[in-house]
């Protein structure tokens, strides 16, 4: 299941940005999945819950939001959403298509709390 690997690398990537942002807990992370980039939501969120533990996203909700397919075709060059084993041109029906959403696997949102403040500067 190599979407465990894909949350400890989620979570190397919070902490980070939880660590830059001086904040001692995660509330909540967006992810972006496409039908095409080759990760099961559902078995991402059960790796989730494991790869979060004793992080600073111990307490974090994962929303993940999926998006459509959309290519762009070759031939006519209309676009439009296609289907995920028929990525045929919406106009045309051409098989000849770039693909120009639908493989992503984005971080969208990270939301910390607990940021300490700047420490002073002394003279």
């Amino acid at each position: 299941m190599h979407e465990m690997s894909i949350c400890q690398a989620l979570m190397d990537q919070v902490e980070r940005i939880a660590g830059q942002q001086s904040a001692s807990r995660v509330d909540s992370i967006v992810l972006s999945i496409g039908p095409l980039a080759g990760v099961e939501p559902d078995l991402l969120s059960r790796a989730f819950e494991i790869a979060r533990l004793h992080t600073v996203a111990e307490n974090a909700e994962l929303e993940i939001k999926t998006g459509p397919i959309v290519v762009e075709c070759r031939s006519c060059s209309a676009s439009g959403e296609a289907e995920v084993n028929r990525l045929l041109c919406p106009a045309c029906g051409d098989w000849q298509v770039n693909l120009i959403q639908g493989d992503e696997l984005l971080l969208l949102r990270v939301e910390v709390s607990g940021i300490a403040p700047p420490l002073p500067i002394e003279e």
